[in-house]
């Protein structure tokens, strides 16, 4: 099988660390046939194009997705953001994004290994809200949280099938139901309904606040994590930055229905400051390649990969020369 995979290496770092991800891919010899496309803030500056609905008719026919990162200074900040990642999240409903946190023999955490599961396509993200009176001293702000019983199910559903897969089997729900009375009740009630499908996996429920102490403190108590978009963004970023460096945290933006292709890319961002400077870590756009072989079925090669990058502890040097490594072992 060959398979469509759109590639989208963007902005600072992120053709960088695309390049290397693809020289792994190519190394597995599992068959794919690369759509380049031109996206992000470097192109918004040149003509003014985001998302054009021509690229976006294409993207809908591939596999899958592989994006390095998007964002330059000279673009305001959300522009991108809204323009082009939330913009396909929400166009290809993918509606759950995953980011596991291994950490290496050499950090401090060495033997934590999490998942968390977080909610992509509703909550503060969704853009529900206003002004009134911009610009003015009275001016006032509203940012609605959206939360659908709909959208709110399938992710935890999600969780819950992806902590059945695992080992410990331990799914924590983590949000902020003491205040947010609406949106967390509807969190709380959901996961306590579908969890009585799944008596076979243990459960607990943190407050976001508490556990991003435990995150710090005990990471290893955590197995799988589900939470809601904005505090998914914040907890996976404290994830990463405990787990090794946010230079190794992956992710995947999945459309678990396969009504459409599914986006990989790492956390990281464009980090501008050191493009082309070789100093940029490719492992978690290794890592997101990886990911998306697992769920183009290509299981065999997604663990070569895994395995690689596991094993590149004593791997020092360039982004090139790191990938060099990897797909050698590959």
């Amino acid at each position: 099988m060959t398979h469509r995979i759109g590639i989208v290496g963007g902005d600072g770092i992120g053709p960088e660390v695309v390049a290397e991800a693809t020289k792994v891919l190519d190394a597995t010899g599992v068959g794919y046939t690369p759509v380049a496309f031109d996206l992000g803030g470097t192109r918004y500056r040149r003509d003014g194009e985001i998302l054009p609905a021509a690229d976006l008719e294409a993207i809908r026919g591939l596999d899958a997705v592989l994006l390095g990162a998007v964002g330059i200074p000279e673009v305001p900040p959300g522009v991108m953001e809204r323009g082009l990642l939330l913009a396909l999240r929400f166009d290809l409903d993918l509606y759950v994004n995953v980011r596991p946190f291994v950490a290496p023999p050499s950090s401090r955490n060495s033997g934590v290994d999490l998942v968390v599961v977080r909610e992509n396509t509703e909550g503060t993200y969704a853009g529900e809200g206003g002004y009134l009176r911009k610009g003015t001293p009275h001016e006032i702000a509203t940012q609605g949280s959206v939360n659908t019983r709909f959208g709110v199910e399938r992710c935890v559903r999600f969780a819950f099938e992806l902590a059945r897969t695992r080992e410990r089997r331990h799914l924590t729900l983590v949000h902020k139901t003491n205040v947010l009375t609406f949106a967390g009740d509807l969190w709380q009630r959901t996961f306590d309904e579908v969890g009585r499908s799944y008596d076979d996996i243990e459960t607990a429920y943190h407050h976001v606040d508490a556990a991003c102490i435990y995150l710090v403190q005990d990471p290893g108590r955590y197995d799988v994590v589900v939470t809601d978009n904005l505090f998914g963004d914040i907890l996976t970023d404290l994830g990463g930055a405990v787990s090794g460096g946010i230079g190794r945290a992956a992710s995947a933006n999945l459309n678990p229905d396969r009504t459409g292709p599914s986006l990989f890319e790492p956390v990281h961002g464009s980090a501008p400051d050191i493009a082309g400077s070789g100093r940029a870590d490719p492992r978690a756009a290794i890592i997101s390649a990886a990911m998306m072989l697992e769920f183009l079925g290509e299981d065999e090669a997604a663990a070569r990969v895994r395995d690689a990058v596991a094993k590149s502890e004593d791997v020092v040097g360039t982004t090139s020369e790191i990938g060099d490594a990897i797909a050698e072992r590959v």
